[in-house]
């Protein structure tokens, strides 16, 4: 009896220190298979995605053939570069959403926001202040795939207190 209290009081502390670290972040690659690169349509690939503070994106690309820049909605819109030293290069640039609010990135390299369409515009929502789902940030394109870029294990906070909940009932029913 001593033992099964340790094992369910051991698995509870587990679930409480690690499942909301896991379930309150989702990672998108950007571009899913595709990653970070020209003539692709990011609008369509974020539209039907739930933007997170807490998430993060993942840029990837070959380092030296783009870079990405944070920007404004006009910067956004006209594709105007800022300085050069506020690019991110890796390469794998990751980029942790730390703040609700619209926000948009672009590709500085040539024309490739101008012209080749490297730009991607998203909301993200605090978990917190969630009463209805936000609008698509721009209308979709007909015809277009979106698949899941989701890396996330549990996603939802409902998920975590359900399993808290689990948890408390098996202890309470081995006392």
């Amino acid at each position: 009896m001593a033992s099964n209290q340790f094992f369910f009081i051991t698995l509870m502390m587990v679930a409480i220190v690690i499942l909301p670290s896991v379930a309150l972040a989702t990672e998108y690659i950007v571009g899913d298979d595709s990653g970070w690169t020209i003539k692709f349509d990011y609008q369509a690939w974020a539209k039907d995605k739930t933007f997170m503070v807490g998430d993060k994106l993942v840029f990837n690309y070959p380092a030296g053939a783009h870079n990405v820049f944070k920007v404004n909605g006009t910067g956004f819109k006209d594709c105007i570069k800022p300085p050069i030293n506020e690019a991110v290069t890796s390469g794998n640039d990751v980029i942790t959403l730390a703040t609700p609010g619209r926000k948009w990135y672009i590709c500085g390299v040539a024309q490739h926001c101008a012209t080749g369409g490297q730009k991607l515009f998203i909301t993200v929502q605090d978990p917190n202040e969630m009463s209805a789902p936000a609008p698509a940030p721009v209308l979709p394109t007909p015809g277009a795939s979106t698949p899941n870029s989701a890396n996330g294990i549990l996603t939802s906070g409902y998920q975590v207190v359900m399993m808290a909940m689990v948890a408390i009932g098996a202890m309470v029913a081995m006392v």
